[in-house]
């Protein structure tokens, strides 16, 4: 699978996926840093990358129709710290990585993954 994460998280991430066999960049990387949301969509559309971001506007399924792209994964935490947030998204994506992505939008906060 391939993932855009979003500058809200911590870039680490991207060794996570590299491990597990995955494509994975940063928005940074592809220099995206301060774009809109919309820009950032239609690169991540183009590509067809699951987009990972701490954005709750990403989970605005009027703006962005989750069948639009190859998945939507918005984390909602109240845990700070890069490390805390590294590893809360390191375990909900072990869960994540066990559905299809594509198409659905993935909720994930403190309580549990909600998918629409």
């Amino acid at each position: 699978m391939k993932f855009k994460i979003d500058e809200n998280l911590p870039t680490e991430l991207t060794q996570f996926f590299h491990r597990l066999g995955h494509d994975a960049d940063t928005v940074v990387q592809e220099g995206l840093n301060g774009a809109d949301d919309r820009e950032i969509l239609a690169h991540v559309k183009k590509e067809r990358r699951a987009l990972l971001t701490l954005d709750k506007g990403i989970a605005d399924v009027r703006r962005y129709p989750p069948d639009a792209y190859a998945g939507l994964i918005v984390f909602r935490t109240r845990l700070t710290g890069r490390l805390a947030v590294t590893r809360f998204v390191e375990r909900s994506m072990v869960v994540i990585l066990n559905e299809s992505l594509v198409g659905r939008l993935f909720l994930v906060t403190d309580n549990g993954i909600r998918i629409r």
